[in-house]
């Protein structure tokens, strides 16, 4: 079947892993809109135009992102910082989006009562994220979504999507530092690919890219949103995930 003679419309399957990495941005929660108001402000202030950084800046982190244009924003904790000045560094930007955007965001459908099922199961889970801990600890506060136990953030690690070590570490956090049988749930193309690079099977949302560039980035399975994905049971320890109107 080629691609465009295909449809969201997959039997039900139930599959079976050891534990479940979810990305935050476009996968839990849609803040494009915030985002874009964000980029355009920050290009204002640094003389760039904003549609270039917004052409690249979706799923990664925003320290990589400010390299490109003014590295020395580029640091999480800023020069003046060191000195015992008020510097601005990118946790402090990120964390003001939330407060100063926080109307524009949405959850993705389905997320809220994902989370909720994850989390009433006692389900081994938890997020990676390109964003930075205090953009994240925002958006879950504004939009009142289960929070997470186990969180990787963009500070934790030296190389954003799509190197797989934030996955990797996240595995490590959950405590399944030996297991491949993880889950990611993810919808940008870097994403896709550092979950698959960390060896774990990927559910893409097409929430915020095109279905040829999730095929190609290498998902295992399509689905529109987490609507289509749903948690039967925890068994053994194990979570048991239900994927619905996969695309075939």
């Amino acid at each position: 079947m080629t691609r465009d003679q295909g449809s969201f419309s997959a039997p039900p399957q139930v599959l079976t892993f050891d534990g479940l990495l979810s990305d935050f941005d476009g996968t839990i929660i849609d803040s494009t809109d915030a985002i874009v108001k964000h980029w355009h402000k920050v290009g204002a202030e640094l003389g760039v135009d904003p549609n270039v950084i917004l052409a690249t800046s979706h799923g990664r982190r925003s320290i990589d992102t400010l390299q490109l244009y003014d590295p020395k924003l580029a640091n999480w904790e800023s020069s003046d910082e060191k000195r015992g000045g008020a510097g601005v560094n990118v946790s402090q930007i990120e964390g003001r989006i939330p407060k100063e955007y926080g109307s524009d965001a949405v959850e993705i459908p389905g997320a809220r009562n994902f989370l909720s099922q994850l989390d009433e199961t006692s389900a081994c889970w938890g997020v990676v994220t390109s964003g930075s801990r205090a953009l994240i600890d925002g958006w879950l506060g504004v939009l009142d979504l289960t929070h997470p136990k186990m969180l990787v953030v963009a500070e934790d690690v030296e190389l954003g999507k799509p190197d797989p070590r934030c996955y990797l570490l996240g595995r490590k956090r959950l405590g399944l530092e030996h297991s491949s049988s993880l889950v990611v749930l993810e919808d940008a193309p870097s994403g896709i690919r550092a979950g698959k690079a960390a060896g774990f099977k990927v559910i893409a949302l097409t929430t915020t890219h095109s279905l040829v560039q999730l095929q190609e980035a290498g998902a295992d399975w399509i689905v529109e949103d987490l609507r289509s994905v749903s948690v039967k049971g925890v068994v053994d320890g194990r979570l048991q995930l239900e994927i619905r109107n996969a695309y075939q």
